[in-house]
């Protein structure tokens, strides 16, 4: 065992260690179930704003991201960056203020479901356990990219076996989500949001003045992409879904699709709900769109520039196997790759961690933010209405063991695409509730009727539209979030016009658009 394999392993314990030692310290905090799902609604805009980004971002940020761009899907990335960074700002801009009042002003809603079921006076209950079955299901899919995420870092850094490393994985993120809750969720998704941003300014400088400035990096990467050298690579690049892509026209309207997906992500958009006041979310949103600017040229330049630095320092990866006096390996180590040939073994193992940080902060969130829909939604609203607080607490932490159970099932697989994980759950989620988020805070015309046929036949969609392959007819190559959400909010409005609208909603609608901001 050499001196740097020590050296990264102790940046590690260090790391895992304070981020259980965080969930330990908040977990004294939690004395009801609006303190363990939403934190009090004491939470500030700093906080905020850095636990909505990295619980968005995810592991795909530091490994998906950079992989298709070191495999040259560029222009895939482009799109799908920008559409993201538009799909922030305008969840920022128009949900995070209306919701927190509407959550407050129906019932005091301290979930998604329980607030799309207060909003719309869903007395069948039906919307609460459509959500609650897609909240589980997509979260699940979303936790197991996370868990993927990181057995590829430890056994690209490490060498440790796949399964091993999903185990570490699984016990530290499970350690601090049940012992501390929200609070201790957005602690350590502020202290890994922050990591992750100082990882990737540090590290493109580095990349750009190593390879001789901006100008001569480019030319240096595509000369490598030219040479006979990544003769291998061209053809790992040909084989790949990027190279069979053509980025035009049905391929950019896909790309920035990915923004509709910021209007229903339960485990982002919770985050506008336990802020400390409707006054702060400007700065955070500022705060917010800065990070997450900053953190996705990062990973363009990583991932872009990592094939000639890597190629420099005789690695090339992406191939499927090693060329002739070069290392191989997943195109989506690219991040941690480059991390061991620029830094010394303890600053590498501390710049690694963000990548553990990236897995972590969004998968604590889903599992969150799941197990508060099972707990609270069906739980304590279907089966148990008189619940006292300590059983909704044991039933969440429970549902959060289970769910991550499933998810590690689901993330057995060595070969699993981080990127393709993650793609479907967003999907999932902005298909379905991203339209029913956006009605319920400005059409005081949404029925329950219509809410529940729009999230089920947007459900439906999304899930079908995944599974059918574009050989049936090439529209089925759009991204399912497309049509999901389309079908939803059209069923949704449909559906609301042709049932009867109940006054009482409406009045408190009413009250709700009175409010100040």
């Amino acid at each position: 065992m050499t001196i740097q394999f020590v050296a990264k392993i102790i940046a590690f314990v260090l790391y895992l260690g304070f981020m259980i030692y965080i969930g330990l310290r908040s977990a004294s905090k939690n004395n009801s179930s609006a303190d363990f799902f939403l934190g009090g609604r004491k939470v500030g805009p700093w906080v905020t704003a850095l636990s909505a980004e990295a619980s968005d971002s995810s592991a795909w940020l530091l490994m998906g991201l950079p992989g298709l761009c070191y495999l040259g899907g560029v222009q895939e990335t482009f799109w799908t960056a920008l559409g993201l960074i538009a799909g922030t700002y305008l969840s920022w801009l128009f949900v995070a203020k209306p919701l927190r009042k509407c959550s407050i002003v129906y019932g005091d809603s301290i979930t998604i479901p329980e607030f799309l079921s207060n909003r719309f006076n869903d007395k069948s209950h039906l919307l609460s356990v459509i959500s609650v079955i897609f909240i589980v299901l997509f979260f699940t899919i979303y936790t197991a990219s996370g868990f993927v995420a990181c057995a590829k870092l430890f056994n690209s850094v490490f060498g440790l076996p796949y399964h091993a490393g999903l185990a570490i994985g699984l016990v530290v993120i499970l350690c601090y989500t049940i012992t501390g809750g929200y609070t201790a969720v957005c602690k350590t998704d502020f202290v890994q949001g922050t990591l992750i941003f100082v990882a990737f300014v540090v590290s493109g400088i580095i990349a750009v003045f190593a390879l001789g400035g901006f100008s001569n990096a480019v030319e240096q990467v595509k000369n490598f992409n030219a040479s006979a050298v990544a003769g291998n690579f061209g053809e790992a690049i040909k084989n790949s879904f990027i190279a069979n892509s053509s980025y035009k026209g049905m391929g950019i309207v896909s790309a920035l699709a990915w923004g509709l997906g910021y209007f229903g992500m339960p485990h982002i958009i919770v985050r506008f709900m336990g802020i400390r006041s409707n006054a702060e979310i400007t700065k955070a949103r500022r705060i917010g769109i800065i990070w997450m600017i900053v953190a996705y040229i990062g990973a363009f330049i990583i991932g872009t520039l990592g094939t000639a630095y890597l190629f420099n320092h005789g690695t090339i990866l992406g191939t499927g196997e090693a060329l002739s006096g070069f290392t191989g390996g997943d195109a989506e180590t690219v991040f941690s790759a480059t991390m061991q040939n620029m830094y010394p073994a303890f600053i590498a193992g501390i710049f690694l961690c963000a990548i553990l940080a990236a897995s972590m902060s969004t998968a604590d969130s889903q599992l969150l933010a799941a197990s508060s829909a099972v707990s609270q939604d069906i739980y304590k609203g279907l089966i148990k209405k008189n619940a006292e607080e300590k059983d909704v607490l044991m039933i969440s932490r429970f549902t959060v063991f289970l769910i991550a159970l499933i998810a590690l099932f689901l993330s057995l697989n060595p070969n699993s695409s981080i990127f393709k994980l993650v793609s479907f759950a967003w999907s999932g989620f902005g298909g379905t509730f991203g339209p029913l988020i956006l009605l319920a805070l400005y059409w005081k015309g949404t029925t329950a009727p219509g809410a529940i046929a729009g999230l089920l036949c947007g459900g439906i969609v999304d899930v079908a539209w995944h599974y059918i392959p574009a050989t049936v007819h090439p529209i089925f190559g759009m991204y399912e979030i497309v049509p999901a959400f389309v079908v939803c909010l059209i069923v949704t409005v449909v559906v609301s016009l042709l049932t009867k609208k109940d006054a009482k909603v409406v009045e408190q609608f009413e009250e709700y658009k009175k409010l100040e901001d």
